[in-house]
């Protein structure tokens, strides 16, 4: 057994019980579904992020936007994304996902790449809109699809690596921000923001082309040219043997089975009040930078990374730790307690700097079981 072999047990990466070809082909699995799923998923939070961004380095001005009117092309990003996520992974079970995903990536980077020339507020909204809606396919998509291969012993960290790469995207655009404002601002005649925007789109364009080559489907639809017909057939048996039933399509009988089972509801109220309690560590905590005339515009970007660190490092432990321990509870309760002590700071507000510092970063914290909803 090789030190990567050994290294990848120690940390439960593969299974003790796990059989040597088992163990291939889940590497395998790990190199098409996360290499296509994690890069599709950082371009696409790469272009969300940068808005943020942009408003913190000149946009606002330009632009006349005060907080209200960047809050509501915020949202706007939002609206096109909550209307088009049921109908998106519909369509998915459909199509062809090789195809199907890297289009609509190609989609949102165009326009990304048309918010660099907009001119108003109006336009701005529409923009935000259309990205929203484009990049719907994206998260719900490969969120699919990264749950459908691995098994209940595997989905925590999988699901960490997938969850990681939301921060890492918002903590680039920061860097990619600052480094278009000290040294593009005002380049043929166009302002350090805009530049983002242009060189955001540059980087998600030719990543969809990874989705043709790569993007594996789910393993009862998967027609990808690196698994072999055995190892196609074994990613569907090893699931079942981990009680993971087949899947019934969509029919007649599909929302009997979806709004007929009380853990939909459950899922759907929890995991929306756990999604939605530690937003502060993300806007409002750069807003709250921004306020502070002490802090320039590469500060704020540099400050606002730290949550997103912190999440990194929260998701990754979460992800690993919930797999060994064989369950999710306790890593949720533990981020459910951090929020409220958080929250609660950023509530009650008359407190010391630092005493909000702790708030916003301990949310960025609370955000590694996130992902572990999910699965």
């Amino acid at each position: 057994m090789g030190v990567l072999d050994k290294f990848a047990e120690f940390i439960d990466w593969y299974p003790k019980h796990m059989s040597k070809e088992e163990r291939h082909l889940v590497y395998k699995i790990d190199w098409l579904v996360l290499s296509f799923s994690c890069i599709a998923f950082f371009t696409k939070n790469l272009d969300v992020s940068a808005l943020s961004n942009a408003y913190y380095a000149g946009m606002g001005d330009e632009l006349n936007l005060d907080d209200n009117k960047f809050q509501y092309a915020n949202s706007m990003y939002y609206v096109g994304y909550a209307i088009f996520q049921i109908p998106s992974n519909i369509v998915l079970t459909r199509l062809p996902a090789e195809y199907y995903l890297p289009a609509f990536e190609v989609m949102w980077g165009l326009f990304t790449l048309g918010t660099a020339f907009v001119k108003s507020y109006e336009q701005l909204l529409v923009m935000r809109f259309f990205v929203g809606f484009t990049a719907t396919a994206c998260w719900v998509g490969n969120a699919h699809i990264v749950n459908s291969w691995y098994t209940r012993q595997e989905l925590g960290k999988r699901n960490a690596i997938y969850g990681c790469v939301y921060p890492l995207g918002a903590m680039f655009a920061g860097y990619l921000q600052a480094a278009a404002y000290n040294n593009l601002n005002g380049v043929h005649g166009m302002a350090g923001w805009r530049w983002l925007f242009i060189i955001c789109s540059i980087i998600t364009i030719p990543c969809a082309l990874i989705g043709v080559f790569f993007c594996p489907n789910v393993p009862d639809r998967t027609r990808s040219r690196y698994l072999t017909e055995r190892e196609k057939q074994l990613c569907v048996d090893r699931l079942l043997k981990d009680g993971f039933a087949k899947t019934k399509g969509i029919g007649k009988s599909l929302f009997k089975r979806i709004f007929g089972n009380w853990r939909i509801y459950v899922f759907f109220i929890v995991g929306n009040l756990y999604w939605m309690t530690p937003y502060p560590s993300g806007l409002p905590y750069g807003l709250w930078l921004k306020s502070k005339p002490q802090y320039s515009v590469s500060m704020v970007n540099n400050l606002s990374t730290i949550t997103y660190a912190a999440t990194i490092v929260s998701t990754m432990v979460c992800g690993f730790y919930s797999d060994w321990r064989q369950n999710r509870w306790e890593t949720m309760m533990y981020g459910g307690i951090l929020i409220l002590v958080c929250n609660v700071l950023l509530l009650v507000w008359n407190v010391p700097d630092g005493a909000k510092f702790f708030a916003f970063v301990g949310l960025g914290v609370a955000n590694g079981p996130t992902n572990l909803i999910v699965p």
